[in-house]
């Protein structure tokens, strides 16, 4: 007997079938996933791209920095820059004695209500005493200025010999042996051509000693200042003329042990750029490529910027997402973000011709001279260029932090509210800490914002390649610099392709994109950690 089957009856398939046109193979789903992943991939692609781009086109620089360096060396450059130090050191305490005179000069005129002329004629004493001392370094200074011409000499024979070599292998290259053979390369013999230089090191000595006398006759009888301030400083200035005599042993010692067949170590290369204090080119004398000053003016005129930038931003945050009415963010929101849509040049414009200039004016105010700084003279310096940068900060703060605060769960702020909790209770103890990994996150990419920003650092910062004098207290932010994206902007147009010049400027931006690398991913770590605190 058969047994009869009790299962049920597959469910008929009443789903309507569609028939899927295909293009290509694929459908339209398919089409649109290939799109997005497609464009993801892209990003990948460009990313990758600059990156190798950057690297190529700057990792030469270091080869050829070493070799500036090396000729520096070989060149006897360096030699006379030991004498030349011992000329600039004279030269900052004539500045130190220019500088106590205007003081004197002030409180004669201020002080005393003396005429210029009677003032002047009450300083004839100390002028003689400042043009004596100025006087003294006239030997060194014509020694110095001597070796300088035969040492520039050599290094342009040096350079000319290096020139015609690489012409010549670049002829041989492609093939060219009569026209390569017809290259004439001239050898230069370093331990012969140094000779004149080296040999004056005993006139040196000689003309050093007479020096240190004559030095430490002129600061013996010091005129002296009726004011006990200025008569600390003269005190202060006999001190440094003696240390600075005092000093002259060790620089005939480094002399003499100077050898121009030390080789340059090639650490030196990375060493000189990452730590230089001097980012000098198309110079006489040597080029140097010091990134230092540079990149501190980058970070004083970003953290300027987001001084001004991280309350206001943070603050209209948390107005608009907790407190303000609909039409006040309806009004708030498009106004802030709107100051992003204006160009930075434009921006750069406002700066140079009204902000720098309001600044100025309002810091010789007699009722502001009590903060720091004021009054000061450069209109365009760190304080009129932060300013600026700080309205492009302030959308970029102002909307990733409102969005982290959208982010906090509701349920935080019934419950406090249910708590009993006011409303400043529950923003200040409850949605700002729970959405303060997230608003962390907004300020570092606002800073990423600000230091790569290029425009307006070049034309409201002052442009000045020095590190900041930081013994001014807070008064450096009235001083001039330079930043990373300027001094690309204003370079890369005018040097020649390939030259150090050219890859020094490359690797400033690599540091440059390195660091915004940084921040970026100091913001993704801040945003994850986010995302786990709320659960």
């Amino acid at each position: 007997m058969n047994e009869i089957s009790t299962a049920p009856a597959p469910a008929p398939n009443l789903a309507p079938r569609r028939r899927r046109r295909r293009f290509l193979g694929l459908s339209a789903d398919d089409a649109i996933k290939a799109f997005f992943g497609g464009n993801a991939f892209v990003s990948v692609v460009v990313l990758t791209l600059i990156t190798i781009f950057l690297v190529r086109e700057g990792i030469g620089f270091f080869g050829q920095n070493h070799q500036n360096l090396q000729v520096y060396r070989r060149a006897g450059l360096e030699y006379v820059d030991i004498m030349r130090a011992q000329l600039e050191d004279h030269t900052a305490l004539t500045r130190y004695l220019s500088d106590l005179r205007v003081r004197e000069f002030q409180a004669l005129t201020e002080g005393e209500k003396l005429t210029p002329e009677q003032a002047n004629a009450r300083l004839e004493a100390f002028d003689t005493f400042a043009n004596q001392f100025s006087d003294t370094v006239v030997p060194l200074r014509g020694i110095v200025s001597d070796l300088t011409e035969q040492a520039t000499a050599l290094k342009e024979k040096f350079v000319v010999a290096g020139d015609r070599a690489e012409e010549r292998e670049q002829l041989l290259a492609e093939g060219k042996s009569e026209a390569a053979a017809a290259v004439k390369v001239d050898k230069v013999d370093f331990a012969h051509e140094l000779q004149p230089i080296l040999g004056t090191l005993p006139m040196y000595r000689d003309s050093n000693r007479e020096f240190a006398q004559a030095v430490t006759a002129a600061v013996a009888n010091p005129p002296t200042l009726p004011q006990p301030e200025l008569q600390a400083r003269m005190t202060r200035f006999q001190e440094l003329a003696r240390e600075y005599v005092a000093g002259f042993p060790a620089i005939e010692a480094r002399l003499a042990a100077w050898d121009y067949r030390k080789q340059v170590p090639g650490w030196q290369a990375f060493t000189a750029f990452v730590f230089g204090r001097q980012w000098l080119t198309a110079s006489f004398w040597q080029d140097w490529y010091g990134v230092l000053p540079l990149f501190v003016g980058s970070l004083m005129v970003s953290f300027v910027a987001l001084l001004i930038a991280v309350p206001l931003g943070i603050g209209a945050a948390i107005y608009v997402n907790q407190m303000a009415s609909p039409w006040e963010q309806r009004l708030i929101k498009p106004v802030i973000e709107f100051i992003s849509a204006i160009p930075s040049v434009v921006l750069g414009f406002f700066g140079i011709a009204i902000l720098g200039q309001a600044l100025r004016t309002l810091s010789q105010q007699p009722w502001l001279s009590w903060v720091p700084g004021f009054p000061y003279s450069e209109r365009l310096n760190i304080l009129t260029a932060g300013c600026l940068l700080a309205l492009i900060a302030v959308p970029t703060i102002f909307t990733l932090a409102e969005d982290a605060l959208n982010n906090v769960p509701r349920a935080f702020k019934e419950a406090s509210f249910a708590l009993g909790a006011s409303r400043l209770q529950t923003i200040m103890r409850i949605i700002v800490p729970a959405g303060l990994s997230g608003l962390v996150s907004a300020v570092l990419l606002g800073f990423g914002r600000v230091i790569g920003e290029t425009m307006v650092v070049l034309l409201c910062a002052g442009n000045r390649i020095e590190i900041p004098d930081f013994t001014a207290g807070l008064a450096v932010v009235t001083q001039p610099v330079h930043t990373m994206t300027g001094i690309i902007a204003q370079e890369m147009g005018e040097v020649v392709r390939g030259s150090i010049h050219y890859r020094a400027l490359f690797v400033v931006g690599l540091v440059l994109f390195l660091l915004s690398l940084l921040i970026n991913f100091a913001a993704q770590k801040v945003v994850r950690r986010y995302r786990i605190s709320i659960g």
